[in-house]
């Protein structure tokens, strides 16, 4: 195996498709060896496909899609219910005309696909919300009863990132970029994946040094301070 996954992984740094076997014994594997392709930690189905290029006429959909609706919300001045109702006022009277037309040709119209949620859908989607909104929960209590300081450290972190980045650009350009990322740097990273695993294993055992520099000298003696004060 350990013969198979070698090349498997040579192949994943130098293309679009990553290694095709997810145990792979290459320098980024963990202490197991073992590690999922970045195709299976995206999910594995169609939108992983999307995402890492594997359909690309699909992919340049989602980005000219974006693209356009990104224009059409930032930059034609026009609001949310205003370009809603515009877009479903336009489909149904292209629909409608397409309709009579094939009427006084005497032709079929081409059947539309019935939009149907059966319950077994439904109940799988509202367990699967359930179980993410848990775990949310769960996080945030942890952080807040600071459980975990390392957590509650990047918490804090990404929220004030967003909030600066909030004051640049508005919530719909912020989404808009966040589309173009989620269909372009797990791409780029399952190309370049040794060469961006080599330098971010580097910065992150130089961010663990000086993590566990502030630890000796300052976390670590917060709760002994706090327990003389309870004691005085």
């Amino acid at each position: 195996m350990d013969a198979g996954g070698g090349p498997a992984a040579a192949n994943g740094g130098g293309g679009i498709e990553g290694p095709a076997d997810p145990c792979s014994s290459g320098s980024g594997a963990g202490a197991g060896g073992c590690r999922l392709s970045v195709h299976q930690i995206a999910g594995g189905g169609k939108a992983a496909d999307i995402i890492l290029w594997r359909r690309g006429r699909v992919t340049f959909g989602v980005i000219f899609g974006a693209t356009v609706a990104w224009w059409l919300f930032e930059k034609s001045g026009l609001s949310f219910l205003t370009i809603c109702c515009d877009v479903l006022l336009i489909l149904i009277v292209v629909q409608f005309i397409r309709v009579k037309i094939a009427g006084l040709l005497n032709k079929q119209p081409r059947p539309l696909p019935e939009l149907v949620l059966s319950e077994e859908m439904v109940s799988n989607a509202a367990a699967s919300f359930r179980v993410k909104v848990n775990n949310m929960l769960m996080i945030a209590h942890d952080i807040t009863l600071g459980k975990d300081f390392r957590l509650f450290f990047q918490v804090v972190l990404v929220l004030w990132l967003l909030s600066v980045i909030g004051n640049f650009c508005s919530s719909i350009t912020l989404a808009y970029i966040g589309t173009i990322a989620v269909v372009t740097v797990p791409a780029l990273y399952n190309k370049y994946q040794l060469h961006v695993d080599r330098y971010a294993g580097m910065v992150h055992r130089n961010i663990s040094r000086h993590y566990k520099i502030v630890d000796e000298n300052v976390i670590s003696r917060l709760p002994r301070r706090l327990i003389r004060d309870k004691d005085e």
